[in-house]
């Protein structure tokens, strides 16, 4: 709740939030959607939801106005009622042609499906599907949408369990649709798109899972853009598990990269998510032109099944100077049956000291447990036989995973231990290439892309 002096001017003047309002102050003028106070505002600072989508606050106390002594003067221009950042009910029915080809979008959450909470200015999932489509009608000049929600989390708490049903989801409707698009939050996108890409074996349909990093309140959003190049590449020929995302930080064009060589290696960037070792699949344009980067499989008759055992029993550990190896043995004592050691360099693992994680490498292999090692610079591949160090760890019993990236790994793991118990044969399944998280060389212009 604002001040009472403020609340004293909005009713003389009749504004209610919602309502559209200018403050002008030291010789400026602020319109926009007067916007409720956020819980952890100052009571003196009038929020205004500019017509560019940004929002503004306007400390409007005596000793903030420049060269004043005075409240600035606010004044109506119109009074809308509505519900803030929502969409009207009746206007969130998205209507698509029954003559367009249809594609399934399954909702899971995160940015793109959220909106600002006005009451505490952090953004929320509290948009339902339609509302989501609602604000991009572009789509329904291309593509017919089948939309189902199964679940709604916010992905930095997701688990095993929803990678699982939403392989089952995904799996289904790709026997009724074109292809299917995943909307997904974007901290453990990536981490989503390789557990489908393991666990949707004989892929014969685009599967793209598509995400936002500004939410649709934002006059920066980008999930609409995203959305509507997923649907382009959902249509395409190609047969893949990938994540569609902006190119660049600018909305010139989309790029589709493989589910197990992708990473968001940036907090806030539009075009955060990279390929890693690898090319995109292809460049995509709004308007449907599609440019290939590589060879991918193509469009087939190949019904995918879910093939979703999981061993959630498995861990991701990092090595740091001065990590002890008691973290090692904790996990052992748990009864993981894998691990994905971090290491640095070509391969490198605490090897000298106290800090050695040598003994307890070779009694975390002893108990039947597969120790498997990721690269921590992400970029290039393993070869442990260059350092001594990193020859004894290998002696030691780590498999190392060539150019696989830590969390493709960690997802590998835990599925290939879903499906045998032999830890020999498990070592043959981590070293077998299945989606392309392997492979055969590491070509230079793969890094940084």
């Amino acid at each position: 709740m604002y001040s009472g002096k403020i609340r004293e001017i909005l009713k003389k003047k009749g504004i209610k939030v919602g309502g559209r309002i200018i403050v002008e102050k030291a010789g400026r003028r602020y319109t926009g959607l007067l916007m409720p106070r956020i819980e952890l505002g100052s009571r003196n600072c009038i929020v205004i939801k500019l017509d560019n989508g940004y929002n503004v606050g306007i400390d409007c106390r005596n000793a903030k106005v420049s060269k004043s002594r005075t409240p600035e003067p606010l004044a109506v221009l119109e009074e809308e009622k509505f519900e803030l950042g929502r969409v009207k009910p009746e206007l969130a029915k998205v209507k698509f042609k029954k003559n367009k080809p249809r594609v399934s979008i399954i909702t899971t959450g995160g940015t793109i499906t959220s909106r600002v909470d006005y009451k505490t200015g952090g953004v929320t999932a509290l948009m339902s599907p339609e509302e989501m489509l609602y604000n991009i009608p572009e789509l329904a000049d291309f593509v017919s949408l089948r939309m189902l929600n199964p679940f709604s989390i916010m992905s930095e708490s997701m688990t095993h369990l929803h990678w699982q049903k939403l392989a089952k989801v995904v799996a289904s409707e790709l026997k009724k649709s074109k292809g299917v698009i995943v909307t997904h939050g974007t901290d453990t996108l990536h981490f989503t798109a390789a557990a489908l890409s393991f666990m949707l074996p004989d892929l014969g349909k685009p599967v793209v899972l598509v995400g936002a990093q500004r939410s649709t309140d934002r006059g920066s959003s980008d999930g609409a853009f995203n959305l509507i190049c997923g649907a382009r590449i959902a249509l395409s020929n190609m047969a893949a598990v990938g994540i569609c995302m902006h190119g660049t930080m600018g909305d010139d064009y989309c790029i589709f990269t493989r589910g197990t060589k992708v990473r968001k290696m940036h907090a806030s960037r539009r075009d955060a998510f990279r390929p890693i070792n690898d090319l995109p699949l292809a460049k995509v344009w709004p308007d449907g032109k599609i440019e290939k980067m590589q060879k991918v499989p193509a469009r087939s008759n190949s019904v995918a099944k879910a093939d979703t055992a999981f061993e959630p029993k498995v861990a991701l550990i990092k090595s740091y100077p001065g990590c002890s190896p008691d973290i090692i043995d904790y996990y052992v004592g748990k009864g993981y049956r894998g691990l994905v050691l971090e290491a640095t360099g070509l391969g490198q693992l605490p090897t000298y000291g106290k800090v050695s994680w040598i003994s307890s490498i070779k009694h975390a292999t002893e108990k039947g447990v597969l120790v498997c090692g990721a690269a921590e610079t992400l970029y290039g591949r393993l070869n442990p036989n260059v350092y001594s160090e990193g020859r004894m760890c290998r002696e030691a019993g780590v498999l190392y995973l060539q150019d696989m990236l830590p969390e493709t790994a960690y997802v590998k793991l835990g599925w290939v231990l879903g499906h045998v118990k032999s830890v020999e044969k498990a070592k043959e399944m981590m070293l077998t290439d299945y989606a392309g998280e392997i492979t055969k060389r590491t070509l230079p212009r793969t890094f940084l892309i």
